[in-house]
């Protein structure tokens, strides 16, 4: 796969959105591959999980985000299932679960519900350790702060806004990945 071409498929090069996503994707891929190198005892596939990395938002352009660049018409919320569809139709099937199950600490259907998401009811949480990895490295950046990493305390606030479930589960990504 060559990411590049793949990602020039949907943003134009050397726009404001352009940078922005390709910024903190490989912010996210970084950080990524070295807690991948950390733990060799997890046998990550280091190459998988830097191409999902760098794919897991390609699906932001088509929401609306004024402040990233962002000038579609679906809610943000949306962003991870409009990838997953992109990368689907691209042939990227593995690449569509990262995309999907990256959005906060995953997403349960519990949680679709509760909290009315225009998502479908389905569980878009995390399985496979590549998966986890790139859903635990993105909550480190935003794409409105991409340059600098969030302190690991900043994070656990910002999942906690979410509940107890969505703190339990990136406390189990944690115990696992740090």
């Amino acid at each position: 796969m060559d990411i590049q071409t793949v990602f020039n498929k949907y943003y134009q090069p050397g726009t404001p959105l352009y940078h922005s996503v390709w910024s903190h994707s490989k912010l996210v891929a970084d950080k990524a591959l070295q807690l991948a190198q950390a733990h060799p005892e997890l046998a990550i596939d280091k190459d998988f999980v830097y191409e999902a990395a760098m794919l897991h938002d390609i699906g932001v352009f088509l929401t609306h985000a004024p402040e990233i660049y962002c000038m579609g018409d679906q809610p943000y919320i949306c962003h991870g299932v409009l990838g997953a569809e992109l990368m689907r139709a691209d042939g990227y099937p593995r690449h569509a679960l990262v995309c999907e199950r990256h959005t906060g600490t995953g997403l349960t259907v519990a949680d679709i519900i509760a909290q009315n998401l225009p998502l479908p009811h389905r569980d878009m949480c995390p399985v496979s350790l590549e998966e986890k990895l790139v859903c635990f490295a993105d909550k480190f950046y935003s794409k409105s702060n991409p340059d600098r990493e969030k302190p690991l305390d900043k994070v656990r606030k910002s999942v906690a806004r979410y509940g107890e479930d969505s703190l339990r589960r990136f406390e189990e990504l944690a115990a696992l990945f740090l």
